[in-house]
């Protein structure tokens, strides 16, 4: 199983071979088709050496490929009209070495071509991950989940269906175009000058169809997105879809979203599909007038046309549009490519969760932690205002509050999620901002209300606490959280495979094993997040014994919808419209009867009635 439960991500080296290419990179934003493929380039380039045996190939290929026309159309002038066939062997033996030699150059070409492509693409869609796993949580917070999977997959597809093929084509077109060119002068620079005729109503063709697709392009990937994070939203969401009965509501906005994709894609499609076609009505345009203009030209023997002239002429009058004809064929690829590449490269420059400048790592912490007028804004609404605590080490303090009162935004704030608009936080007095946020997450342990489990074994997931741990260690582990008796009784016991998100275990079942987790990791902080809330009664006793023993000797932070669970608390702290209210124990709160004493009684009521 590929899933982070094993072992560390050992991306390590992959960033340090990017750090060069990466400086000018990320400073510069993508905003068009150029920036777009000059930044690839940047990945590319770290491959030279293939590219230039890549490029020498495409360039045999093309001298071959113009080589065989030229023997046809010398042959008819030689052996077939002069009447003369003693030479027709040895140029069929030519012609034959000509075209093996093609076939050859071309799969060599082609294999080192898809090797960088494919070595690039890796890069790219790691760097990408990497990028994603950097990122804030308020960039999460803001965006689905599908739509950042379809830069992950789609987009990152297109990019590699275009380096596979597109590139040698365009490389091969170019040096064809110069070759062809270079021979048609050579041998007629009047023929060749009405050959020409027809490039200017491609380009200008061309052009005109180039401004309208790109649009469609870019909003067919736009689509694509938005689709893809509806549909992965609603089949998370399927059991609440279902309670609601919101089937039909769903299936309609799903189709109106499936709708602009189909449109924007048929106009993305149906332009670029113009561009073929005109080239095909060109090429035979082309093709006619040379048989006309040629065949009047033959007739004069002062012009140098001969009718092996018209040969090659009419042959290369194909190949030279071949630059043309194949960036009109793969031009819808090509821009479904940019249009993808743009999208990976703005998540790839999206500020990542960095430190601080000077920030430091933390070797250990007590666990005093202080809240200096500390504010908070979630786009530009204010939740916190000048909050302001302390809590010393092995203290168990409880924040309780209505919906929105700023309960979870203190403990992400204070989980290092997110910065503060004013004030400081303080670990052991020191300010959060001077120390490292990997290192203070690495003292801190977690038990939330959605208790995220890997797919993978009972075992890999306590593991995931601390990830060098024996299977003695990680049995223990399950032993204090009360998880030990439920999982030997499961026929795999500790190698019981869970399904995604941890199914096939009930909800309390999973906050054992989050506790088993938290103990495992033995941090010196710990935060309780709503981590009863929807467990029967019976499961909530080994809970809460379980968190006990989680708790103790450790700073606890706690919220509760269940004012049983934070009664033990050693402080309590209410919160209204991000302000903190009331503060003290348990008893303290009751005798003021204030918010909390009123909270209480409801609770009691309801309990007794």
């Amino acid at each position: 199983m590929g899933s982070p439960l094993k072992e560390p991500f050992q991306y390590e080296k992959i960033e340090i071979d990017h750090s060069k290419n990466n400086k000018k990179k990320n400073n510069k934003k993508a905003k068009d088709w150029k920036g777009t493929l000059l930044r690839i380039w940047t990945f590319l380039s770290v491959y030279r050496l293939k590219l230039v045996l890549v490029v020498m190939m495409v360039v045999v290929s093309s001298i071959l490929s113009l080589l065989g026309p030229f023997l046809v159309g010398k042959a008819i002038d030689d052996y077939f009209i002069a009447g003369n066939l003693g030479g027709l062997p040895s140029l069929l033996l030519a012609l034959a070495a000509i075209y093996l030699g093609l076939s050859l150059a071309t799969w060599f070409q082609n294999y080192w071509m898809i090797g960088v492509s494919q070595q690039t693409v890796q890069e790219m869609r790691t760097l990408l991950f990497l990028q994603i796993q950097r990122l804030p949580l308020s960039y999460f917070d803001k965006r689905q989940h599908g739509e950042l999977m379809s830069r992950m997959t789609n987009d990152m597809e297109n990019v590699s269906n275009t380096l596979n093929s597109s590139i040698i084509q365009l490389l091969s077109s170019v040096i064809t175009f110069i070759g062809i060119l270079a021979v048609m002068l050579w041998l007629s620079p009047l023929l060749t000058v009405v050959t020409l005729m027809v490039v200017p109503l491609m380009f200008i063709g061309l052009r005109w169809i180039t401004k309208r697709t790109s649009v469609f392009f870019k909003e067919q990937q736009k689509n694509l997105g938005n689709l893809n994070g509806y549909i992965e939203e609603t089949i998370a969401g399927q059991a609440m879809v279902k309670t609601f009965s919101r089937e039909e509501p769903i299936i309609q906005e799903f189709e109106e979203k499936n709708q602009r994709l189909r449109t924007s894609g048929f106009w993305a499609q149906t332009y670029s599909g113009f561009i073929p076609k005109v080239m095909n009505v060109l090429n035979n345009a082309s093709f006619a007038i040379i048989a006309g203009v040629g065949g009047l030209l033959a007739l004069n023997p002062a012009s140098g046309v001969t009718v092996g002239t018209i040969v090659i002429f009419a042959e290369y009058s194909r190949q030279f549009t071949r630059p043309l004809n194949d960036l009109a064929n793969q031009f819808n690829t090509l821009l479904s490519a940019i249009a993808g590449a743009e999208r990976v490269f703005e998540v790839i420059d999206e500020p990542s969760d960095q430190d601080h400048e000077g920030a430091k790592p933390i070797e250990s912490i007590k666990g005093d932690v202080r809240f200096d007028r500390v504010s908070f804004s979630y786009d530009n609404e204010p939740i916190l205002k000048d909050v302001s605590f302390s809590v010393q080490s092995g203290e168990t303090v409880a924040f309780v509050g209505p919906t929105g009162a700023g309960k979870t935004t203190i403990i992400n704030l204070l989980s290092y999620f997110y910065e503060t608009d004013q004030g400081h936080i303080f670990i052991d007095g020191i300010d959060m901002k001077k120390i490292q946020k990997e290192s203070l997450r690495q003292k801190m342990g977690f038990v939330l209300q959605d208790s995220f489990l890997f797919q993978g074994s009972i075992r890999e997931n306590i593991r995931y606490g601390r990830l060098d741990a024996t299977d003695d260690e990680v049995e223990e582990a399950a032993k204090k959280a009360n998880a030990h008796d439920f999982i030997v009784r499961l026929q795999n016991g500790y190698d019981t495979e869970l399904k995604q998100d941890g199914g096939g275990i009930s909800q309390g079942q999973k906050q054992l094993l989050s506790i088993a987790r938290a103990i495992l990791a033995d941090p010196s902080i710990l935060i309780l997040d709503e981590a009863t809330s929807s467990i029967d009664t019976i499961t909530e006793m080994r809970i809460q014994e379980a968190l006990q023993r989680l708790m103790k000797g450790r700073t606890s932070f706690m919220i509760a919808h269940r004012l049983n669970t934070i009664e033990q608390a050693d402080r309590i702290y209410v919160l209204q419209d991000g302000e903190i209210t009331e503060h003290g124990s348990h008893e303290d709160l009751i005798s003021q009867k204030g918010f909390y004493f009123g909270l209480h009684q409801k609770l009691e009521q309801q309990q007794t009635g």
